[in-house]
């Protein structure tokens, strides 16, 4: 099974979802086809399985950080969360094809975007415990917002300037999270 996901992957991400076929898929995990409908009767459950697949992989990388994010100052907090989702797409590159198309397969993001925004929240209670959870669930869709669009920028081609402007983006989120979470938003609190 893990040979025929890893296929979709790499078809998903080479030629979009609809161009995609389960012959090529098979072909690609070197198995019958007849193996690949016993797994999955349809490219839409294949493309569910790889989706909850990659989702796993990518909770489990939030739920690493949330862990090393203790202590950390907001900016740094802003600085290292950037990359994330930079490094997980590079690693996953099927990922936004099955996630943020428009269409039947754009319904399997609503439930991953959810669960990514409840876990920054949880990134974010740890940074500013006394802020309710829905003071904080705004923050936590821009921020991811924010590296979706690092995403974006990282994979924007012939950008002579693209380190420089990851730079600036990881300063613009550190100084937001700090002014939400910092010093300065208990003092906004107080008041």
């Amino acid at each position: 099974m893990a040979a025929l996901l890893a296929a979709a992957g790499t078809a998903f991400a080479d030629k979009g979802y609809d161009a995609t076929t389960m012959t090529e898929i098979a072909a690609g995990a070197g198995a019958s086809i007849g193996s690949l409908y016993q797994f999955f009767p349809t490219k839409e459950l294949l493309a569910d399985a790889l989706v909850q697949h990659y989702a796993e992989a990518l909770y489990e990388r939030l739920a690493r950080f949330e862990a090393a994010a203790t202590g950390w100052s907001a900016d740094e907090l802003g600085r290292r969360l950037l990359p994330l989702l930079i490094e997980f797409r590079a690693d996953h590159p099927a990922f936004a094809t099955l996630v943020e198309t428009s269409g039947a397969q754009a319904a399997r993001g609503g439930p991953v975007r959810a669960r990514l925004r409840r876990q920054i929240v949880a990134i974010l209670q740890r940074h500013a415990p006394a802020l309710p959870a829905d003071r904080l669930e705004p923050i936590a869709v821009a921020v991811l917002q924010i590296m979706k669009g690092a995403v974006m920028l990282n994979a924007e081609s012939g950008l002579t300037v693209r380190e420089a402007a990851l730079d600036e983006l990881s300063v613009m989120l550190g100084r937001y999270l700090d002014m939400h979470l910092g010093v300065g938003a208990a003092r906004s609190e107080e008041l």
